[in-house]
């Protein structure tokens, strides 16, 4: 990447920047992955001096990216940041910030490349991009490209997003669009891909031959916090499921693409949404359960008699010809007892045992663990003989960890990932519109009918507890059970 870059956060006083934009960028321009050469500027209401925004910034990395700050490499990033500021919709904003780039331009070389990343509230999505469009700033001509990153949520509800791609598709085109969903770029989300499609020996049982269920959580163990009023408007339907665990979903059962190209690879997460058998009002209440934490009505900003969930367990069934039969348990909640976000794959029991065992016994499934946070890794468990017996079984762990196994204290951040991704063009880690309407078009489902007139009742868990008995209740009825299957190992 040798042609003039310039990187504009709208949005640069806020706490994405300063948690993990602009330690991203940092940490790319370490490793030497930004383009040569290149310029970052920030926009935002606040009137911030360019040597403050400077020093803000300086300190937002050395506390948040501690182990990589190097006062002589900061001294070199740091001239590249340049701030300006007004409001999303102002005029003479835009001129300001269209000369800015245009003399950052002509001090690289001429006109170059452009990313604008909109770290910004959804209500304000649509206004900077009219501004970039009014001001020429995001047409592409000569080779040059402009991108622009939006931020999640994207929509509140299946109409809201259809809406919003209408708006940005007004004014840009589909390939400039990238929304960011940063679950999509840990470690070992990205993973995923390589370990099914890489490894010929799980592939061939990835089915509903051999797989009897899939879970996939992300528990948190903090409450809503100061974050109430807006959370109560969302929920973690909108908050988690929509967006962080229908992707996990796609790419756990996506059939394999034709290449790794983004556009093949987002066709068959696009199918695999498509094919999800929607929540009737007939099965809602067997399919889903809805809860709150204990004293969350009482936190502030939330509204009375609140219905909005903290947690959420869904049970959901892929309807083509690999997965027919085959139940995705997906659960999400605020005030658990652990953070973690996992997939387990269950595996079936085996057809017939020829073991000597007592016949009330069954020899233990196995499953494939796959952490994503806080300990990325996995673990597969599978039985073997104890010595010294006729056939008495334990289960056994073969364990991966990215920190044992690449010897870094510190796997790098999603966002850094993302922004060199968008850098380079490569959209297969950000979703396309036709994804998000295709999770949407689920999720929203089930929100629309629990807001009916007899719909099941929003339950009760404690906090600290990993959700309601209801959720247990769910897969206990075909014999299944949770499995905390990457926090009981850490």
């Amino acid at each position: 990447m040798t042609t003039p870059t310039t990187i504009v956060i709208f949005g640069a006083s806020g706490d994405l920047a300063r948690r993990k934009l602009i330690p991203g960028l940092y940490n790319n321009y370490c490793k030497g992955r930004l383009p040569i050469p290149f310029s970052i500027i920030g926009y935002s209401r606040s009137e911030i001096p360019q040597k403050d925004f400077q020093d803000r910034m300086c300190a937002a990395v050395k506390e948040f990216s501690p182990s990589s700050f190097d006062q002589a490499k900061w001294d070199e990033f740091a001239p590249s940041l340049d701030y300006t500021n007004g409001s999303f919709d102002d005029d003479v904003a835009f001129d300001r910030l269209n000369e800015m780039v245009l003399a950052k331009e002509d001090v690289m070389g001429g006109e170059g490349n452009r990313l604008y990343y909109l770290s910004v509230a959804p209500r304000f999505f649509l206004p900077v991009v009219q501004q970039l469009d009014e001001h020429k700033m995001s047409q592409e001509r000569d080779g040059l490209w402009r991108r622009v990153i939006v931020e999640k949520p994207f929509g509140h509800d299946l109409e809201s997003a259809k809406a919003l791609n209408r708006d940005l598709h007004r004014y840009l085109k589909e390939d400039q669009i990238y929304r960011i969903d940063h679950y999509l770029a840990k470690e070992t989300v990205q993973n995923l891909l390589v370990f099914r499609f890489a490894n010929t020996i799980f592939e061939p049982v990835w089915n509903r031959n051999y797989i009897d269920h899939v879970q996939i959580t992300a528990a948190e163990t903090v409450d809503v916090g100061h974050r109430a009023g807006y959370y109560d408007s969302s929920g973690v339907l909108r908050d988690m499921f929509q967006n962080h665990l229908m992707q996990l979903l796609a790419l756990v059962a996506m059939e394999p693409p034709t290449s790794f190209e983004a556009n093949a690879v987002r066709d068959e997460k696009g199918k695999v949404l498509s094919a999800i058998r929607p929540l009737t009002d007939e099965t809602l209440a067997k399919h889903s359960v809805l809860s709150q934490y204990d004293g969350y009505l009482e936190a502030d900003g939330v509204a009375d008699g609140s219905k909005t969930p903290t947690y959420a367990a869904l049970e959901l069934f892929i309807d083509n010809w690999r997965w027919q039969g085959v139940p995705f348990y997906l659960r999400s909640g605020k005030a658990l007892k652990k953070k973690t976000t996992e997939i387990i794959i269950w595996f079936k029991q085996p057809p017939h045992l020829m073991f000597p065992i007592p016949d009330d016994q069954e020899i233990a499934a196995n499953y494939l663990a796959i952490c994503i946070q806080p300990h990325e890794g996995l673990h597969l468990r599978f039985e073997v003989k104890v010595p010294d017996t006729d056939a008495d079984m334990r289960s056994v762990d073969m364990d991966f960890h990215y920190s044992d196994e690449f010897h870094q204290s510190e796997i790098p951040e999603a966002y850094e990932r993302l922004q060199l991704e968008a850098l380079e063009g490569d959209a297969t880690l950000f979703t396309r519109s036709d994804g998000i309407e295709a999770a949407w078009a689920i999720i929203d489902g089930v929100i629309q009918r629990y807001a009916q007139d007899g719909s099941p009742p929003v339950g009760r868990y404690e906090i600290g507890s990993w959700g309601p008995q209801e959720s247990d209740d769910m897969l206990g009825r075909d014999g299944r059970k949770w499995k905390h299957g990457c926090s009981d190992h850490n």
